[in-house]
């Protein structure tokens, strides 16, 4: 449709400077046509939505074109875009008032154009402005139509992944709940009973007893191991293939880009090499912080872009999450008091895995400017190098 408009107005220009040279309006022509080029290339600068200064520079548009149709009937079929322009941006009886509008100063310039009354003329432009606004019309209900589509389509998407979640949760917990019963609560029961049996024949069979404390010492033992096996396994999944904190971190950016096709797209930066390797906890603790700020940003920020930035520092080490979404009015700090038993990714339980590790939470967004999350988890100094030399 833009290149239509450009067609037909260089299309008009053309006509009225081979039928008409040298008059004296032809300055008027050429500057107002100018004037009228410039006026459209403006208009999707100032956006889609019908606000004052998208509805005024509408009204200018349609008066230089006015006018230019008076001094030149040939500019007329320069309305068919303009249709467009209008039904897009207006409100329904708005838009038909000024396609009405257009189609009588396109109807008057045709009759001028040849001297008398046609019935072609004054049919054909009704026509044409009839055909372009159910054209228009149908587009848009079929745009709506399939927008509706594709919320219905995401809405059905979240709910499954919701139903899959729910489901994976209540299966991991089944499956830790037999693990734990048939491992640490058996060991432990077994455990109490030949303490239990020890303690009853210490004074008349210490030998016995000594066996029953040492069968419950090797239960003990096993049970130590087996619970490292569910610390081990419960454990971030990233973390637990090898690879440290960074390669996590790359690894969850490139899932989340994946996992949003095309939607969102998260990269990763680490600047700096640690003094020493990061305590488990640690990393554990930056890995699912990141996890539940990118949550955060698929959920609610509406946004296209997301990084991540790993900044190792002497004396602590830094996670900004930051993305280009709609942004928000941080609260305040006690809102985000860390609370017992507080689980899911929201602010609340990034704030409480820092404050067990001793570290600050920053937030920097506003509404439209995006966000930046800023766990910073402080570490302890490095060990001095000893001296070379025997102090004197």
């Amino acid at each position: 449709m833009h290149a239509a408009f450009f067609l037909l107005l260089g299309a008009s220009l053309a006509r009225f400077l081979l039928r008409h040279p040298g008059e004296d309006r032809t300055p008027w022509i050429i500057a107002l046509s100018v004037t009228l080029a410039a006026l459209y290339l403006l208009g999707p600068v100032l956006g889609s939505r019908p606000t004052p200064r998208r509805l005024a520079w509408l009204a200018v548009l349609v008066a230089v074109w006015m006018v230019l149709v008076v001094l030149a009937p040939s500019f007329a079929w320069c309305a068919v875009p303009l249709f467009y322009t209008g039904l897009r941006l207006l409100p329904p009886r708005a838009a038909l008032a000024l396609v009405a509008l257009l189609t009588v100063f396109v109807v008057a310039a045709q009759l001028r154009l040849a001297h008398g009354f046609d019935p072609n003329l004054v049919l054909a432009p009704p026509a044409v402005a009839a055909i372009a606004t159910a054209v228009f019309v149908h587009m848009q209900r079929q745009a709506v139509h399939q927008r509706e589509l594709i919320d219905d389509l995401l809405r059905t998407r979240r709910e499954l992944a919701a139903t899959e979640r729910r489901e994976g949760t209540l299966a991991e917990r089944q499956r830790l709940s037999m693990e734990i019963h048939d491992t640490l609560a058996q060991g432990l029961s077994s455990q109490q009973m030949l303490l239990q049996a020890a303690d009853r024949t210490w004074d008349a069979d210490q030998a016995t007893a000594r066996r029953h404390v040492r069968t419950a010492t090797g239960i003990a033992e096993r049970n130590l191991a087996e619970a490292r096996r569910f610390v081990h396994d419960l454990a971030p999944a990233d973390l637990a293939e090898g690879g440290g904190l960074e390669a996590a971190l790359h690894a969850l950016a490139a899932r989340e880009t994946a996992q949003a096709q095309g939607v969102l797209t998260v990269r990763c930066h680490v600047e700096g090499t640690p003094h020493a390797a990061l305590p488990d906890r640690v990393q554990s603790a930056l890995l699912r912080i990141a996890q539940g700020a990118l949550a955060n940003v698929r959920e609610h920020a509406d946004a296209t872009e997301a990084a991540l930035t790993l900044t190792h520092l002497d004396d602590r080490t830094v996670l900004d999450i930051a993305d280009n979404g709609r942004g928000f009015t941080p609260p305040a700090p006690a809102a985000l008091r860390p609370a017992a038993g507080v689980r899911g990714h929201g602010l609340p339980a990034i704030r409480a895995r820092l404050h067990q590790l001793g570290g600050t939470l920053t937030i920097e967004s506003a509404p439209g400017e995006g966000t930046v999350v800023s766990a910073a988890v402080p570490l302890p100094a490095p060990a001095p190098s000893p001296s070379s030399e025997e102090p004197s």
